[in-house]
């Protein structure tokens, strides 16, 4: 009888370690981050570039400027040609960008008189290495001798005046008396190469100007943002694309960065989703664990008519269900429907005041004001 008992509690014993063996295996496919139904593999940029280098929007910004976090939820938004699916997104409308262009709201203006017009070729090949002061751009334009239109100079075409633009503000701040020496040492070079006589304002006014109008801009700058946290299992980063492209996303130049791209050719995207860039670089992409994503949109850089408030709001829903995610906000508390309400409130403000100094959101002049 005893004999029996040992065997019966040795078999028992055996059922026991199968079981806590068989536990453990589950649970260690638990912690594995989920993965795509197809094998992750690397993935190629499908995020459009803006048209040139004076002309691009920052991905990111430099810590403590001003933007950062500017309004209830505020914290970070590059175009393709995809169809966008969330609801209240715009549809795909292959609309062309036009280059900047010299503008009074937020350009300080240099008249350049000439003696006699001059090429296109001519002034292309004076134009200054780089059209920078600092950290402003600035645009040169002539005014064509045939149509009589300001435009970006252009080879085999005449000139009878010349005109500069040097911004006044961004988000690097105000433009200031350094700046603009450096400008005017420059344009100086290429109005003399040119032939022509440049007239410059007022150092101490155009400074006063440059504050003005980066006042205006501190106070009327928002990046909205959530968070998406994983409530259980993390996410391999093969995972997430695939998840985020059921809804719109195409991967963006920057590791780390999914975009839902704009209707607009050569315009910001409409959002971002944002993860830690470290796993998009890892070697196996499959295997680094992801817990949280940014979805944001920057408010003053698109277009209040491409909805991104709400395809932020879907957005966050649908990839949260997708996901199996929580929606917070930069304090970690959850983002409910009334939160997503308040915030479309201030929207409407915020859209209001920048319409009304003419720097409507997505506007050219408002992209390049906040920038």
């Amino acid at each position: 009888m005893s004999g029996d008992l040992t065997l019966a509690l040795a078999a028992l014993g055996g059922v026991v370690l199968v079981g806590v063996v068989a536990h453990g295996a589950w649970q260690a496919r638990r912690a594995d981050p989920k993965k795509a139904v197809t094998a992750d593999s690397r993935f190629e940029p499908r995020e459009p570039v803006m048209g040139g280098a004076e002309d691009a929007t920052p991905d990111a910004l430099p810590a403590g400027s001003r933007s950062d976090a500017r309004s209830a939820g505020a914290s970070a938004a590059s175009p393709g040609r995809d169809e966008l699916t969330i609801d209240g997104a715009p549809s795909r409308q292959q609309l062309r960008r036009s280059m900047p262009r010299v503008d009074a709201l937020i350009d300080v203006i240099v008249p350049m008189t000439l003696e006699a017009p001059v090429t296109g070729d001519a002034v292309l090949s004076h134009l200054p290495g780089s059209r920078r002061a600092g950290s402003k751009p600035f645009f040169i334009e002539g005014l064509n001798a045939d149509n009589g239109e300001w435009e970006a100079p252009v080879a085999g075409q005449r000139y009878g005046e010349l005109q500069a633009g040097l911004q006044l503000a961004n988000r690097s701040g105000a433009l200031n008396e350094i700046e603009y020496s450096e400008f005017v040492q420059k344009l100086e070079v290429f109005a003399d190469a040119v032939g022509a006589m440049a007239d410059f304002p007022d150092m101490l006014d155009v400074a006063a100007r440059a504050r003005e109008l980066d006042a205006f801009a501190g106070e009327h700058d928002a990046q909205m943002s959530v968070q998406l946290r994983a409530r259980s299992a993390a996410w391999s980063v093969g995972y997430v694309v695939q998840q985020a492209s059921r809804h719109g996303f195409v991967p963006g130049v920057l590791p780390g960065r999914l975009v839902l791209p704009s209707a607009e050719e050569g315009a910001p995207p409409v959002l971002t989703l944002t993860f830690d860039s470290q796993a998009a670089l890892s070697d196996d992409p499959g295997a680094a664990a992801l817990r949280e994503l940014a979805l944001g949109f920057d408010v003053s850089q698109t277009d209040a008519a491409a909805s991104p408030f709400a395809a932020w709001h879907a957005s966050a829903i649908a990839l949260s269900q997708d996901l199996d995610a929580d929606v917070v906000d930069d304090r970690g508390q959850p983002l409910t429907s009334a939160g997503f309400t308040f915030i479309d409130g201030e929207l409407v403000r915020l859209y209001e005041a920048l319409q009304a100094r003419d720097l409507a959101a997505g506007s050219p002049a408002a992209r390049r004001l906040f920038s």
